[in-house]
């Protein structure tokens, strides 16, 4: 799968660091333009009045941990391409932001009740992803692909 001893770059690491790169962009634009553009943005991403509530009850320490998980995912996708070691640490921090966004949202929260089954759909896609990526770039730091 890779030939990382005769220097050549494996065919796989290119696809997955891109779409890593891409996937790990939505994340700091939604949360970017959560912050700035308001109802109207969330309006226009189809979610309903008490889904907004309860975005607008979460408390700061919840938005920190949103905030560590998403620019957490873009760096680790730019470590990876860049060919970095770190990449592996910085994808296990997004994965346990996102771990905990979880626990608060299906746990202390009602956020299960207000977003719906779309939101757990897309919370098992978003959480496969990150298993992905932390299994991936350990796996090239571990074959020496990272430095």
């Amino acid at each position: 799968m890779s030939d990382t001893r005769s220097g050549r770059t494996p065919w796989h690491y290119w696809v997955v660091g891109v779409i890593g790169l891409l996937w790990n962009s939505y994340g700091p634009f939604d949360y970017t333009m959560t912050q700035t553009g308001g109802d109207a943005y969330l309006r226009g991403v189809g979610m309903t009045d008490p889904q907004i509530a309860w975005l607008h009850a979460m408390p700061v320490w919840m938005t920190g941990v949103w905030a560590i998980g998403v620019w957490a995912g873009l760096l680790g996708a730019i470590l990876l391409l860049a060919r970095r070691r770190l990449a592996f640490p910085v994808f296990v921090a997004s994965l346990a932001a996102f771990l905990v966004s979880l626990v608060y949202s299906y746990g202390l929260s009602n956020g299960a009740a207000v977003m719906g089954d779309t939101a757990l759909i897309m919370n098992g896609v978003i959480l496969a992803g990150c298993l992905f990526l932390v299994w991936y770039s350990r796996m090239m730091a571990a074959r020496g692909f990272l430095r």
